[in-house]
This record gives C-alpha cells, structure tokens and sequence, in this order.
C-alpha cells in the first residue's frame, strides 16, 4: 500500500479542482471578433478612395457636376461621404453613403438614388464596401 503525504494529496487535490474548472471554461466553438477591415470605417475608407478614383479622377460625366466630401472622422460612429453640387459645396447633399457598425451597415440615401444612376452607385459602393479596387 502507498503512502501519501498529506502536501501530495492536498495538491492532487487542488491539481484536479483546477482541470475541473478550466475544463468547464471552454467552448464548443471558438470565439473569434469580427474583422476589423470589415467595420464601418475601413469599409467607408474603400468606398471614399473608389469613389475619388473612379467617379471624379477619371472624369465620369455622370459625376461631373458634383464633388466628393468625405467626413469620415464622425463622432457619431458612421462615417460617411457626401455628394454636393461642385459649384455649391455649402448646399445640401444629393448623395449620402454611410456605414456604422462591424461587420458595417451600409446605408445610401438622397435625391441621386431617385435618379438612373442609383443602380450603379449601389453596384459600385458594394463592390468597394466588399474590397473590389475597380471601376
């Protein structure tokens, strides 16, 4: 028969209570957080560089009467871009994208998304929203 000191059977003890206790911490599935390049402002980054690329750089007529004005240091948590009127920036916008959250909602609103170019502005802010660098 074995003898056990009574400092090895306390510490067996204590050994077992704590693989009892961490074996009731862990999960099934493994936590992971959502991706930061998915929340609102890396999302409204891309679409801010896309739109600047791709609507005003490369002159598209579509856009030509309108100038980009991005405000993506918000206070509120959804950074968003601006379209106004080129010759009147101080007039109120006719287009607005912003996002908030993560993973980001995405939300386009204004007079411009009555107009026909609203399916390509949604085609292209998605595309960029998802990290797609083309026009």
């Amino acid at each position: 028969m074995q003898h056990f000191t009574r400092k090895a059977v306390s510490a067996s003890v204590a050994l077992m209570a704590a693989a009892a206790f961490l074996a009731g911490c862990t999960t099934s599935k493994p936590r992971t957080a959502p991706s930061a390049s998915r929340a609102a402002l890396p999302v409204m980054e891309r679409v801010a560089l896309g739109a600047n690329a791709c609507w005003f750089k490369s002159k598209d007529p579509a856009f030509a009467g309108y100038r980009l004005a991005p405000e993506l240091n918000s206070f509120s948590g959804r950074p968003r871009i601006l379209l106004v009127k080129a010759h009147s920036p101080e007039s109120r916008p006719l287009l607005v994208v912003q996002a908030e959250g993560n993973p980001a909602r995405l939300d386009a609103f204004g007079p411009m998304m009555g107009d026909a170019v609203s399916g390509r502005i949604t085609a292209d802010v998605n595309r960029w929203a998802q990290g797609g660098k083309g026009c």
